[in-house]
């Protein structure tokens, strides 16, 4: 059983960063595929990015791509996203997830693991 908890959430403005983390317990990462989504009110949970086991690949969807980095510290047992160019759009809370097999993917169903998620507030 993993467990995981996010961190780093907060209110930003349009245009600021922000860092969050996903620190895990109970189990090493370093065999799990891991993914942030995202969910809005009213709105489905949405894949934000997802980083191999490795690090050395990561899959973004077009609406964060250049701005969201997904990066991993094996060592630490902890899974970070870097936000830059926040828009009010991206306001959602963020949860992280693992996965246990396969390589990176979009797909929620391949994610066993959630942590109960971080809100990201941006201001216009």
């Amino acid at each position: 059983q993993v467990q995981l908890v996010e961190s780093g959430g907060g209110l930003v403005q349009a245009g600021g960063s922000l860092r969050l983390s996903c620190a895990a317990s109970r189990r090493t990462l370093i065999n799990y595929i891991m993914g942030w989504f995202r969910q809005a009110p009213g709105k489905e949970r949405e894949f934000v990015a997802s980083i191999s086991a490795s690090g050395r690949t990561q899959l973004y969807p077009d609406s964060v791509k250049g701005r969201f980095t997904i990066s991993r510290d094996n060592a630490k047992n902890t899974v970070y996203l870097q936000m830059n160019s926040l828009k009010p759009e991206d306001a959602a809370v963020y949860h992280c997830a693992a996965s246990a097999f396969g390589s990176v993917t979009r797909d929620l169903s391949q994610y066993a693991y959630w942590g109960p998620g971080t809100q990201v507030t941006v201001s216009s």
